[in-house]
């Protein structure tokens, strides 16, 4: 059983995690104005968890066909013959019941939202199979943490706050994503699956991708002068425009060699430093 979570978790990129959770955090901060209870952190850190577990165990689950047929993907976890899927079946189970409890335990809206938002996540793995759109898809997922968390802490949406960052992250992820997706562009080809890339090429993708990048810097400069930061949230938008700009230098239509430092690497870096930052200059300053 443990070497199955192990492998488990190795399979979902547990530490992916890291993408998403700073922008959580980054809304949980914005919306109390500060450091929110513990207890508040604690449950939103296990929603996350459990719905990004879930997602991404589901995905295997239901892609362990194209998995198998991909080279770049046969050596994962169902397809290599390591985790059953049953197992795997169960462990997604375990992680929607953690989400489900974790928006119990926050409050009312959070509940009664949880359903949209595990769908949206259980959806995704589908998307592919039906519409190039399906990196914007990913974005939506990964834009209900901050405005999850701002609820988790206000119990409203009571601010175009949350929404605007919400609508950033949406921004950034189908940007990466479409760079990501550039490496299965043949196999999405033969397979008849939907992308940007299959759709539109690989130049046209990373021309699409930047554009988006383009507008995920517009919207944290909305937000900037929307709560009125200052010089250090400032400061980590402009960090932020620069890694996005560094992420598009790694990568051309004929060298993706460097993708992987660019989606992974990079991608980190950006959620981070915009919560450090901007967390930095509510407690100092403000």
């Amino acid at each position: 059983m443990l070497r199955n979570l192990k492998i488990t978790l190795e399979m979902i990129k547990i530490e992916h995690t890291l993408f998403a959770l700073p922008f959580a955090f980054l809304g949980a901060v914005l919306a109390a104005q500060g450091l929110p209870s513990l207890n508040r952190i604690f449950w939103i850190i296990a929603a996350m968890v459990g719905a990004r577990s879930a997602a991404m165990a589901f995905n295997r689950l239901v892609d362990r066909k194209y998995d198998a047929e991909n080279p770049r993907t046969s050596t994962r976890a169902i397809p290599a013959g390591m985790l059953s899927v049953q197992f795997v079946a169960l462990f997604t189970i375990a992680s929607t019941v953690l989400f489900f409890t974790a928006a119990l335990m926050l409050n009312r809206l959070t509940l009664i939202l949880s359903p949209v938002a595990l769908g949206s996540v259980l959806l995704y793995s589908y998307t592919k199979r039906f519409t190039p759109l399906s990196h914007l898809v990913l974005g939506w997922c990964l834009s209900i943490s901050p405005t999850g968390a701002w609820i988790a802490v206000r119990g409203a949406i009571d601010s175009p706050v949350p929404l605007l960052l919400s609508l950033a992250v949406m921004l950034w992820t189908a940007g990466f994503d479409i760079i990501y997706a550039c490496q299965d562009y043949e196999y999405d080809v033969r397979a008849g699956l939907r992308s940007i890339p299959q759709r539109f090429g690989i130049a046209r993708a990373l021309r699409i991708s930047r554009a988006l990048h383009a507008l995920m810097f517009l919207a944290l400069l909305w937000i900037y002068f929307l709560t009125g930061l200052h010089w250090i949230g400032l400061l980590g938008i402009i960090a932020t425009a620069a890694l996005l700009i560094h992420q598009h230098t790694l990568v051309r239509p004929d060298d993706l060699s460097k993708l992987n430092a660019a989606f992974f690497t990079t991608n980190a870096f950006v959620s981070v430093i915009l919560f450090v930052t901007v967390a930095a200059d509510i407690f100092l300053i403000k």
